[in-house]
């Protein structure tokens, strides 16, 4: 159990990790892109995407589990030894789903907590509580030919008039 929670923590770590460096450059994706498609299909120049950076959850699955049957494939290849390790295999895919992710959070809120996203979020929202305090409070419009309303004669309240009627001292 001790082992799987190491393989699992690790491959959280990897996750992030992974995520981390694809985002800042998706070489390898592309190499691969311009070997398996035709010249119109391959990826523009502008496109980020890598084989877990901006992929649906589907394609992240088999892409991790791509690589962790090739590295079970080296490993039991390269070690005499025959291991029972399904278990670690799944907590390793599942860590690095997990991890790629909490990288996906960390990389995308990082993008927006800059200083001029900041100060354009906060100049919208001026904006939009301009709108709806003009919604709520109407300005008041002076009509000039309108009479002024009287007073209204302040009430008694009720103690005064029992005290009047003499039910109460």
């Amino acid at each position: 159990m001790t082992l799987e929670i190491i393989v699992f923590t690790l491959a959280i770590v990897f996750g992030i990790v992974l995520y981390w460096r694809e985002s800042k450059s998706n070489s390898l994706y592309r190499f691969f892109n311009k070997l398996t498609h035709a010249k119109k299909l391959q990826l523009k120049p502008e496109t980020k995407k890598g084989f877990i950076y901006d992929q649906p959850f589907l394609m992240r699955l088999v892409w991790i589990t791509l690589l962790f049957v090739l590295g079970a494939a080296i490993v039991t290849a390269v070690t005499p030894i025959n291991v029972f390790f399904v278990q670690y295999f799944v907590s390793a895919i599942v860590g690095v789903l997990i991890g790629s992710y909490l990288a996906t959070l960390i990389v995308k809120t990082g993008n927006t907590f800059k200083k001029e996203n900041i100060k354009e979020v906060f100049e919208k929202g001026k904006d939009y509580i301009e709108d709806f305090t003009e919604d709520i409070i109407p300005e008041k419009e002076e009509i000039p030919n309108e009479p002024e309303l009287k007073e209204k004669p302040v009430k008694k309240s009720a103690r005064e008039r029992f005290k009047d009627k003499g039910m109460i001292k």
